[in-house]
């Protein structure tokens, strides 16, 4: 499983654990969890970075509907994982 370290601006880090990605029109998603336990949280995270741009840069999603609409498709995609809303 892959880990992304992300560095807040105030200097805090934070982990997060790749459970799964996906693309939707043309952008690239990301389902993390703060940890591998059963009682994770999760977070939708949103690749903003331009194309032309190397390294990918991520954003939480923050819509309620666009959280639904996404969550539906990461379900599908795990069989395995139970998502509690």
């Amino acid at each position: 499983m892959e880990k992304l370290t992300f560095q807040g601006e105030d200097g805090t880090t934070e982990e997060f654990y790749v459970l799964e990605q996906t693309r939707v029109g043309e952008v690239n998603y990301l389902l993390v969890a703060d940890s591998v336990d059963e009682d994770g949280e999760c977070l939708i995270l949103r690749d903003v970075a331009g194309d032309e741009e190397r390294e990918s840069l991520y954003e939480i999603v923050e819509d309620e509907q666009e959280q639904e609409g996404l969550l539906a498709v990461f379900e599908q995609l795990l069989d395995d994982v139970d998502i509690e809303r």
